[in-house]
């Protein structure tokens, strides 16, 4: 790391303060976020996740750290169980079809692919070693129908995530039919078979692993006992992490060194999520935004913040991400002069180092772009290594690396050569001085979404809205 750059900092959860991020590991850092439970499509808060976190690798990589990266994946789940039974399919078949459809909005979005993504089926064995130390600790008991859960009095921390009091936490809870609990806040870690469920062997007979302990065991196998940051939704802090921690440390592991949680995303003022019924997914958005619009529209709100979905707010992404390719249309690639981008780099790094402030970030780059307008007649000896320098900086929030006249033109070749032909039409037209021709031919383009931007090099065109 450059002794040059700010120290990162991050807003910790379990502090409730930004902290200086020390890795145990000077230069390394291991990251896990909680992936998704694959039993149906990805919807825009799941995007704000896979965004932020990717970012965040992107820009711990970039200042030269060796980031690991984990995300999980629950394949095994009573939602999953349940779709599974309504689509009358197995679960392994449902499953199989919503990761592979994860990882299509995953790579339109722009995301790198975690190092590892291990899936709760293929570390069951882990878990039942875990939940036998918790035993052995005190911190779990078996019950008599086959269940075994997690003692919550037992760990004095229980609510340090979150805040919440072993009090305030009792007052709402209660015991649901067919569980076997010795207090209404203990939760479960192994569940006893039922009928017409995927079960396993275990030392407390037939039954599959309580979704908590997955991530505890699965952070465990992937990093060890200790680990840097663990990052998920807001939503996940209570309870899904708050158990994690009184798993993980009930069973001997120190466990995260800081907390990160992005914001919800909203929709009319509700938090966006599938319980509510009021989500939108990814592959619906996509033939409307492209993924870029869709991670540029992310990134335009500070990971922590609520993100409001509009419309409005999703064109006003495009427009945006439009004037950045737009400063870097017809820009030759030069090498970066250092005292030349010292200014556009330190403003840069201090928002990033800042929490991952990515809409301080995009602005200093809408600032770059507009000095690179400036420049670009009279000075592009200036202007062109400034252009390098604004991809550069972008890579680090993972936009601007496709090339500018793809970006405009999109990816329909048929299509685009058919605007070709118009527009050689055009021009041999106004050749001819067939001036009324020409203007019908460029109507009938703009009546098609085409742009024609005329200039000296010649005619170019975009897609109206690029």
């Amino acid at each position: 790391m450059s002794p040059s750059l700010p120290s990162i900092t991050l807003y910790d959860t379990l502090q409730r303060d930004k902290t200086i991020l020390e890795p145990a590991t000077p230069g390394q850092v291991g990251i896990y976020v909680c992936g998704m439970t694959v039993y149906d499509y990805c919807h825009l808060g799941h995007a704000r996740v896979m965004v932020t976190f990717d970012t965040v690798v992107r820009y711990m990589r970039a200042r030269g750290m060796k980031v690991t990266y984990v995300r999980n994946i629950t394949d095994i789940d009573d939602k999953i169980i349940r779709r599974a039974l309504e689509q009358g399919e197995s679960i392994q078949a449902l499953t199989a079809r919503f990761i592979e459809a994860m990882h299509a909005d995953e790579a339109a979005l722009l995301c790198q692919k975690p190092d590892l993504e291990p899936r709760a089926t293929e570390h069951v064995g882990a878990m039942q070693n875990m939940i036998a130390e918790l035993i052995e600790r005190g911190h779990a008991y078996a019950a008599a129908n086959g269940d075994v859960y997690y003692a919550v009095r037992s760990f004095p921390d229980y609510g340090k995530l979150s805040g919440k009091s072993i009090d305030e936490l009792n007052s709402g809870a209660r015991v649901e039919l067919g569980e076997d609990k010795r207090d209404p806040l203990d939760f479960a870690l192994w569940k006893a078979a039922k009928p017409d469920e995927p079960s396993w062997s275990s030392p407390w007979g037939e039954g599959r692993p309580g979704w908590h302990i997955e991530c505890s065991a699965m952070s465990a196998d992937a990093l060890g006992c200790t680990f840097d940051i663990h990052g998920g939704g807001a939503d996940l802090q209570f309870p899904h992490h708050e158990n994690e921690i009184a798993q993980s440390q009930g069973a001997g592991c120190a466990f995260a060194h800081y907390w990160m949680h992005n914001g919800f995303v909203r929709i009319n003022d509700e938090k966006m999520s599938k319980s509510l019924n009021n989500f939108l997914t990814v592959r619906e958005l996509l033939p409307l935004f492209s993924g870029e619009v869709l991670r540029f529209f992310i990134l335009s709100s500070q990971y922590r913040s609520p993100l409001h979905y509009s419309e409005e707010g999703l064109e006003q992404a495009r427009a945006g991400l439009t004037r950045l390719y737009t400063a870097l249309r017809g820009m030759p690639a030069r090498q970066i002069v250092p005292e030349l981008g010292s200014e556009w780099r330190e403003r840069f790094h201090n928002a990033m180092s800042d929490d991952f402030h990515t809409p301080a970030a995009l602005a200093t780059l809408f600032d770059l772009a507009r000095e690179i307008n400036r420049l670009r007649d009279e000075q592009s000896e200036v202007a062109a290594p400034l252009a390098t320098l604004l991809r550069e900086l972008a890579a680090m929030l993972g936009i601007l690396q496709e090339n500018p006249e793809s970006y405009f033109r999109g990816s329909n070749e048929s299509d685009n050569a058919w605007i070709e032909e118009r527009i050689a039409a055009r021009l041999a037209a106004r050749q001819k001085k067939d001036f009324a021709g020409a203007d019908a031919i460029r109507a009938e383009l703009a009546a098609a979404g085409i742009i024609l931007e005329d200039g000296p090099a010649g005619t170019s065109w975009r897609r109206q809205g690029a």
